[in-house]
């Protein structure tokens, strides 16, 4: 009995968190005892707890991180590496999904509904002022706000000048050190409270959600999840054979396990960082690209939204028989990339990103109103393929600058 106990570790009883919160869900559906609103404060407590943590987190960490590499020609090389990576599969999502609907066509024989409401349109940020903003003008509204990237900048230029510095500041030094340490027990802490939290998180989504919402946009849901499947199999699996040695898929996922649930059932990839940030450091990547590579993903990395939004701009030309000719969905996939960086920050940014889009192929702004109704079912399957992303490229980026470590499955230090 002990031992079976033993075996069924974090990501076992987040499994069968889920499960259970999706066999509850459909019972309120049927049987409406309760009502699916009754489990969101617990859900939502679950995402706060682990919100609360990233920042400190991700500060202390980058922070430590940058004042034990004292080299800024060690930290661009990884920067450039995790930048041109971050942009390759972001690219390749957007193809992969252009080509499943272009194949499946998901939006042939919807009814267009007569009650749309038209989003607003929304103009981003240009490039240049982008830039601008990741530097921030008060480091303290940054952290309180959650900036990551106005964070990450910060705490790597302080990392850097507790380096220069020396023995002089060697107990702030230690002081950062501990305070990751601590944040790394308190995750550990709050994760014992992930199998609750899953399970409400899961049984409001499924209660939500009738099969009257749902079955009109079956085939788009079938083609995002297909999309997201396939550019798994042919870009981050590879890259893990490719460019690591010693982790079989078996043991990819198995670690990965922990920040794959959370992402798919909060959709948050900002409440996955800390789980993401342990599971990639017992997999071999080192705690420099961790602590740059995995808080930068979480704001430009989005695979799972590029590849959603190539599938998402087919679907409403074919809704409103407005076809997209090969031109315009080559200005898709550049707009995606663009965008991905572009929208950064911004409040609302999957709205910018698909009416910028939308804009300059020439599509309805109506559009968008045809899935958010479904949006949080199409969610889980984006920000589980961005945490993926953002794991993936840490574990390839450390292996190409040779900082790789020994995969251990027991690791706790960040």
């Amino acid at each position: 009995m002990e031992n079976s106990k033993k075996s069924l570790g974090l990501p076992g009883q987040m499994a069968i968190g889920l499960f259970l919160g999706a066999i509850v869900g459909v019972l309120i559906q049927n049987v409406p005892v309760v009502e699916a609103s009754f489990f969101k404060p617990i859900g939502d407590l679950f995402i706060r707890l682990i919100r609360m943590i990233v920042v400190p987190l991700v500060f202390c960490s980058l922070v430590s991180g940058a004042a034990s590499m004292g080299n800024a020609a060690k930290l661009g090389g990884i920067a450039v590496r995790t930048l041109v990576l971050f942009m390759l599969t972001t690219g390749i999502a957007v193809v992969i999904g252009l080509l499943i609907a272009n194949y499946m066509h998901p939006g042939l024989g919807v009814a267009l509904p007569t009650n749309l409401a038209q989003p607003k349109a929304v103009t981003a940020p240009s490039m240049l002022a982008t830039l601008l903003d990741i530097v921030p003008l008060n480091p303290m509204e940054a952290l309180a706000k959650g900036n990551l990237l106005q964070v990450l900048f910060f705490a790597i230029i302080v990392g850097f000048a507790l380096s220069a510095l020396g023995d002089k500041v060697k107990v702030a030094v230690q002081f950062f050190d501990q305070m990751n340490e601590a944040m790394v027990y308190l995750t550990g802490l709050i994760m014992r409270f992930a199998p609750i939290g899953i399970f409400a998180l899961i049984a409001f989504t499924v209660g939500s959600f009738g099969l009257s919402v749902l079955l009109p946009l079956v085939k788009l849901i079938i083609a995002v999840y297909i999309a997201a499947f396939i550019h798994i199999c042919l870009v981050y699996l590879p890259l893990v054979k490719g460019f690591t040695r010693g982790i079989s898929l078996g043991m990819y996922f198995r670690i990965l396990a922990e920040p794959l649930l959370i992402a798919f059932t909060t959709c948050s990839s900002v409440a996955a960082l800390p789980a993401n940030m342990r599971a990639s450091r017992r997999l071999g990547a080192s705690k420099d690209v961790t602590s740059f590579a995995l808080p930068l993903g979480c704001t430009i990395n989005m695979d799972g939204a590029a590849l959603y939004l190539g599938i998402a701009s087919i679907f409403v030309a074919d809704v409103y028989n407005m076809p997209l000719d090969f031109s315009q969905q080559m200005t898709v996939l550049i707009m995606s990339l663009l965008a991905s960086i572009g929208s950064v920050g911004v409040p609302g940014s999957a709205l910018i990103v698909m009416t910028m889009v939308f804009a300059q192929v020439g599509l309805p702004m109506e559009g968008i109103a045809l899935v958010a109704g479904i949006d949080r079912v199409l969610d889980m399957a984006r920000t589980t393929l961005n945490i993926m992303g953002d794991s993936t490229c840490a574990l390839v980026v450390s292996h190409l600058s040779g900082s790789a470590e020994p995969v251990d499955p027991d690791r706790v230090v960040i």
